[in-house]
């Protein structure tokens, strides 16, 4: 077995989601992030994110998918269990689906939030 297909104790997971990945949780052997959105045309604009990201990576979760919310969950059935797999793609789709290019002050302004006719992801 590869470093990559290592698997965690519950310990070492809750201490990395902490330390590491505080919106995510550990349950019934997945680590999941729930992503609340603004509604449908955003709810299906995460799933495609997550599965692009998904399929570059070779590593694909699964998905709950409902009209104003997504649940990513992720384990490494090879392995039964939580792998640097799953943290490295979970920090992935964290990243992408919580960047919010206002915050950088570069020349991208970000989705405007002050106006329900284009907010989309319900940030933390």
């Amino acid at each position: 077995m590869s470093d990559a297909e290592r698997t965690y104790s519950e310990t070492e997971i809750q201490a990395r989601i902490e330390a590491e990945l505080p919106h995510w949780y550990y349950e019934d052997g997945w680590i999941r992030r729930k992503y609340r959105t603004s509604g449908w045309k955003a709810t299906l604009m995460v799933v495609n994110t997550v599965g692009h990201l998904a399929e570059a990576a070779w590593h694909h979760p699964d998905l709950t998918v409902s009209y104003a919310f997504v649940i990513v969950k992720l384990c490494t059935h090879s392995a039964k269990g939580i792998t640097d797999k799953d943290w490295e793609l979970a920090r992935k789709i964290e990243s992408v689906i919580q960047w919010q290019p206002a915050k950088e002050q570069g020349a991208l302004e970000g989705t405007p939030n002050d106006d329900a006719r284009f907010k989309y992801i319900k940030y933390d």
